[in-house]
């Protein structure tokens, strides 16, 4: 793995023991994750918006986010996201995870690939379709790897995980979206994630990441639930109910004027 620091192997002892304690759903937060060099260079490269093409459609629970799942043929993000999928880092991500069956990439990067959000952009509370939809495999775990540097906490845009059922609603953890941050959390029905605050960033600043998804042909039969996609809970009372409504007037229109 050329482009990771070299504690990720050196201390995936450590990393497989901190994923596992988690609960009640499990995840795993590392800094300094890429070589220094080499996350100064994808953050140094990484396009603008006005760049090339990127699906920023809004949504109910989404606006002012874009992704970006296509690059040329061995430019820096394609071979990036080529090590993501690479058998030694599936190996590393079964060994860590303990997931029995074997991991599967998406090299399609579906829902993946680059991600970039700008002022006022928000990602409600949710939990993650669970097949893939051309494949229909299981999915199973997500990676973000954030490219920020010198974020701010009042910009907002922290990762929320939530354990939400259907008497609680409970913040577990707020992760800042900090510079080579690296987050893995599994992807069940109780995966509870999102940054539901609205950014507050100057216009030169973006939430920048990499993400990757991966999948199995089959998962324990007490994880399977029937076909869904993206589920979202609202997590902000009053405040969440209006800004939905909002976000389905801006993409509402965005439609009309298409």
């Amino acid at each position: 793995m050329t482009a990771f620091n070299n504690k990720v192997e050196a201390e995936r002892e450590s990393f497989r023991t901190s994923y596992q304690s988690k609960k009640p759903f499990k995840y795993l937060i590392i800094d300094d994750v890429l070589k220094e060099k080499i996350a100064h260079k994808i953050h140094d490269e990484y396009p603008r918006v006005t760049d090339g093409e990127w699906d920023g459609t809004t949504y109910l629970d989404q606006q002012n986010k874009f992704r970006k799942e296509v690059f040329e043929k061995n430019s820096l993000m394609q071979n990036v996201f080529d090590e993501l999928n690479s058998e030694a880092f599936l190996e590393w991500l079964n060994y860590i995870t303990g997931i029995e069956e074997p991991l599967i990439a998406d090299p399609k990067l579906i829902g993946g690939g680059l991600h970039q959000s700008t002022n006022g952009a928000f990602l409600n509370v949710h939990v993650d379709f669970n097949f893939h939809p051309k494949t229909r495999f299981h999915r199973r775990l997500n990676v973000l790897i954030y490219m920020n540097i010198d974020w701010k906490d009042e910009y907002e845009g922290h990762l929320e995980l939530w354990e939400i059922d259907d008497v609680n609603k409970n913040l577990l953890e707020k992760i800042s979206p900090k510079f080579n941050r690296l987050v893995l959390f599994e992807t069940n029905e109780i995966s509870f994630h999102g940054h539901p605050k609205p950014l507050k960033i100057p216009a030169d600043v973006s939430r920048k990441s990499l993400a990757t998804y991966y999948y199995t042909k089959t998962r324990p039969a007490s994880e399977i639930a029937g076909d869904h996609n993206t589920i979202y809970v609202n997590t902000q009372g009053a405040k969440g109910s209006i800004k939905r409504f909002k976000s389905g007037v801006k993409a509402a229109l965005e439609r009309i004027n298409k």
